[in-house]
């Protein structure tokens, strides 16, 4: 069977969602996972698209919706949680440096949950430091591998791959060249995953 690839951001809010419960939904339906972090803002700014800049409204509508998804998977908020993040590009390195040593998943929740429900903005400390050791990294060791040449064209690289499959946000699904965009589309590309084994 087909897995399904899951780029994410560390940096969008929707992705919140779908770190905390893509785990649980792969495993019920059957399908390998395979986490792809990338830099969203790279992509947004190359095709122009700012989604929440200078759009007070849309940005309400966008805590209050995330409010109530998180509401009806259980999940505990503090919203609104500090945005846009200034080290976006920082904390997604790290999580390319741990999707490549193994450890990235674990990471990526920790990021999020200390961002999102202690209000700590992820790639800066006490998020970081807090997120590193949570999966069992030394946070010393790890930022500087993550600021490295290596490590910064492997971001770099998936950014790329992420744009010539089609990735215009985050988080979005692959199944093949098949893509799916938001949280609320995870469950139709883990279908859509299974119908193709």
């Amino acid at each position: 069977m087909p897995g399904l690839d899951f780029w994410y951001s560390i940096g969008s809010t929707y992705s919140y969602l779908t770190v905390m419960r893509i785990g649980d939904a792969a495993a019920q339906a059957g399908v390998p996972v395979r986490w792809r972090p990338f830099n969203v803002r790279h992509v947004m700014t190359v095709q122009n698209n700012i989604p929440f800049k200078d759009k007070p409204e849309k940005t309400a509508y966008m805590w209050r919706d995330v409010e109530r998804r998180a509401q009806r998977y259980g999940f505990h908020v503090r919203l609104p949680a500090p945005y846009p993040l200034p080290e976006l590009v920082l904390a997604n390195q790290v999580a390319a440096l741990g999707a490549a040593e193994g450890w990235g998943e674990a990471y990526t929740q920790a990021a999020y949950r200390c961002w999102f429900e202690a209000g700590q903005p992820a790639g800066e400390d006490p998020n970081l430091s807090a997120s590193l050791e949570a999966a069992g990294q030394d946070p010393a060791r790890v930022l500087e591998e993550a600021q490295s040449e290596k490590t910064v064209e492997m971001l770099a690289d998936a950014t790329e791959e992420a744009m010539a499959l089609g990735i215009f946000g985050a988080p979005s699904f692959a199944v093949g060249k098949e893509i799916f965009w938001g949280d609320d589309r995870l469950e139709d590309a883990l279908l859509w995953a299974q119908d193709r084994q």
